[in-house]
């Protein structure tokens, strides 16, 4: 096995790159694609049609569901929620909305990122934040539902 996990994860996929550290009570589903240099910590869940590239983080309490797309030097922090329902019934058909987070964004602690979603590369999202639409590149967004608070200086990003 190329990749850590600890005793304590469920990894059912065999798409997990090497170096990727997989902790304690984290659930991973068959069909899921995990890059390489990952570290995904205690208590994910990842989904079946979710695809995570390269040297991305994935703090506590983060559930990644299907149809999302996390690009290479990604950071989600602890407690992000991701959704890919926007009209959520019980029992009912849904029609599965993809969101990405393109290459060195950041997703900051207890936002929530709603589906359909582009967060652009290298683009911080504050603690906190609701993200109702598409994000531009280097955009820092606060508040709910989160606005541009600024751009990054390129010397501020890892693009």
């Amino acid at each position: 096995m190329p990749y850590f996990k600890h005793p304590n994860a469920l990894v059912e996929s065999e798409k997990i790159g090497e170096n990727t550290r997989i902790w304690a009570f984290t659930h991973i589903l068959p069909s899921a694609d995990i890059g390489c240099d990952c570290n995904i910590c205690d208590h994910v869940f990842i989904e079946n049609d979710v695809i995570i590239g390269d040297r991305v983080t994935i703090k506590c309490g983060v559930q990644i569901w299907d149809g999302v797309r996390l690009e290479d030097d990604v950071m989600i922090g602890p407690n992000a929620t991701f959704t890919n329902d926007l009209f959520p019934r019980s029992k009912q058909p849904f029609q599965l909305r993809s969101t990405v987070v393109k290459q060195g964004a950041s997703i900051g602690a207890n936002s929530t990122i709603l589906c359909g979603i582009t967060v652009g590369a290298g683009a911080m999202i504050g603690a906190g934040a609701v993200v109702t639409k598409d994000v531009p590149p280097k955009a820092v967004v606060i508040g709910n539902p989160a606005r541009i608070l600024r751009y990054l200086e390129d010397s501020e990003c890892i693009l």
